[in-house]
């Protein structure tokens, strides 16, 4: 009978195959990503990981939700360092950019999988997905109620994020060209958004948009 393990070595196992899981994801996609080479790559025996993950899609369900946890947290820390609405805007949206590239496997995953049950049915993928929606449609909040925005601020920031998630998909499949590249595709997209959404001219926020999405 196999021993009872800790919660700390229960949350070093999971970290790990969450860890393996990804990486298997980058290099095979979700069809090559099976529990048996996750075990295989940690090198224990194939059930191992059905002892800490009932199957495939729970494993996937926690990879899912560190990631858009990580995700909203790198947005959040950003944000924190900036001044006005503007500015925390403009920040959170270049931590959501350097996230997406730099953790491009994490990204592809939070947003490329459908899974309707886990997402209808476990708490911890449905809060983590509302606290990142939360973080990117906080700063047009605040942009309409200081009077730089008119509008309702969660379709704003969905508008917002379908930009940007466009943007970084097309930048991450390599569609972009020389001529036009992500960076002057996301500022003209930037530009027109904001100049849609404004309230009155605001000249200063207008410039800070061309270094950050606001969301």
């Amino acid at each position: 009978m196999p021993r009872e393990l800790s919660p700390l070595e229960i949350n070093d196992f999971r970290e790990r195959a969450c860890d393996v899981a990804l990486q298997i994801f980058s290099e095979k996609g979700v069809q090559g990503l099976t529990m048996r080479e996750v075990a295989a790559r940690l090198g224990v025996s194939s059930m191992t990981p059905y002892r800490y993950f009932k199957d495939k899609d729970a494993l996937l369900t926690a990879v899912r939700t560190r990631a858009f946890t990580d995700f909203a947290k790198a947005m959040e820390e950003a944000a924190k360092k900036g001044g006005g609405a503007g500015a925390q805007s403009a920040a959170a949206g270049k931590a959501y950019e350097a996230f997406a590239f730099m953790h491009a496997a994490a990204y592809q995953l939070m947003f490329t999988i459908t899974q309707k049950d886990a997402e209808a049915k476990d708490p911890r993928l449905q809060m983590a997905i509302e606290h990142a929606r939360a973080t990117m449609s906080y700063h047009v909040a605040q942009l309409v109620k200081e009077g730089v925005f008119e509008g309702d601020p969660e379709l704003i920031g969905y508008v917002y994020w379908a930009a940007i998630h466009g943007l970084v998909m097309l930048e991450l499949s390599g569609k972009f060209t020389h001529r036009y590249d992500f960076k002057k595709v996301r500022n003209e997209t930037f530009r027109a958004l904001t100049q849609g959404f404004l309230k009155r001219p605001h000249a200063s926020f207008r410039q800070r948009v061309v270094t950050g999405s606001p969301r």
